[in-house]
C-alpha cells in the first residue's frame, strides 16, 4: 500500500511563504507522477500543481502559476510545494497525491488513487 504524509502547513500573512512536504512510501517513488490539490471549506477539491516521474515536466493551475513551485527529490522519496506570495484565497487543506500508475502529468483528481491526509494552510489578510 502507498502512504503519503503531508507536512509544513501553518498560518501566514498575505505575501508570505510556506513550503509543503510530502513523504511517500510503499512503492517505487521515482516511477510515478505526483500532484498537489487543495480544498477550501465548502468548495470542491481543486488541482494545484503536478510533476512527472523525474520532476522535469511540471504543470500549474492558473491561480498559482508564477507563485508556487513543485519539485521532487526521488532519492529521498519526497515531493515539495514551495508557495510564495500567498494570498487569503490560497487558504485550504493541501493534499499530495499519486496515480495508480503512470509517470506523466495529470490534473484531474479522478486520475489519482493515493492521497495523503492533508495539511492546513491559512493565509491571513
Amino acid at each position: 500500500q502507498v502512504q503519503l504524509v503531508e507536512s509544513g502547513g501553518g498560518l501566514v500573512q498575505a505575501g508570505g511563504s510556506l513550503r509543503l512536504s510530502c513523504a511517500a512510501s510503499g512503492r517505487t517513488f521515482s516511477s510515478y507522477a505526483m500532484g498537489w490539490f487543495r480544498q477550501a471549506p465548502g468548495k470542491e477539491r481543486e488541482f494545484v500543481a503536478s510533476l512527472n516521474w523525474n520532476g522535469i515536466v511540471t504543470d500549474y493551475a492558473a491561480s498559482v502559476k508564477g507563485r508556487f513551485t513543485v519539485s521532487r527529490d526521488n532519492a529521498k522519496n519526497m515531493v515539495y510545494l514551495q508557495m510564495n506570495s500567498l494570498k487569503p484565497e490560497d487558504t485550504a487543506i493541501y493534499y499530495c497525491a499519486t496515480p495508480r500508475s503512470g509517470g506523466g502529468l495529470y490534473r484531474s483528481l479522478y486520475q489519482y488513487h493515493y492521497w495523503g491526509q492533508g495539511t492546513q494552510v491559512t493565509v491571513s489578510s
